[in-house]
């Protein structure tokens, strides 16, 4: 795939409506994972979390998901790399819900997989569509910066 096809779209204002909440609240969950803001436990308690449930070594495995959500939102936000950074947090959404939270059913009242199926729906789509007109990626196409 040329670097053009990866950053074109023709997905309009719809792409940037929903990219920004997506990447803001994927940005902030990462930053929880990652730096312990906004109530979060930092690497070393998420670390320790995911390795008590299985997903071992639990510090690289919350360095990972927590950088994917923090720096893939913020490229959602700015729509900069949009189908790659979509990709990787619609995969990071899936571990999510097949490693803690199918079990508990659907509704996040139980901790329920509910939310997550909409991180992952939307960040698919926007691997799909790709960032839209108001978007770093369009313009870098647009003004031709981008070369094949």
């Amino acid at each position: 795939m040329n670097k053009q096809k990866l950053l074109q779209s023709n997905a309009g204002l719809s792409a940037f409506i929903l990219r920004i909440p997506v990447g803001i609240v994927l940005a902030a969950h990462g930053a929880q994972k990652l730096f312990g803001w906004f109530g979060g436990y930092g690497l070393e308690g998420t670390g320790q979390w995911m390795a008590s449930i299985g997903l071992e070594p639990g510090y690289f495995m919350a360095l990972m998901a927590g950088s994917a959500e923090f720096f893939g939102g913020l490229a959602l936000v700015l729509g900069l790399l949009t189908r790659p950074a979509a990709a990787v947090s619609a995969f990071t959404m899936l571990i999510a819900i097949f490693s803690v939270h199918i079990s508990h059913g659907l509704f996040m009242s139980n901790n329920g997989y509910e939310y997550a199926l909409v991180l992952f729906a939307a960040t698919l789509a926007l691997a799909i569509q790709g960032a839209g007109s108001y978007s770093v990626d369009n313009a870098l196409v647009k003004n031709e910066l981008v070369k094949n």
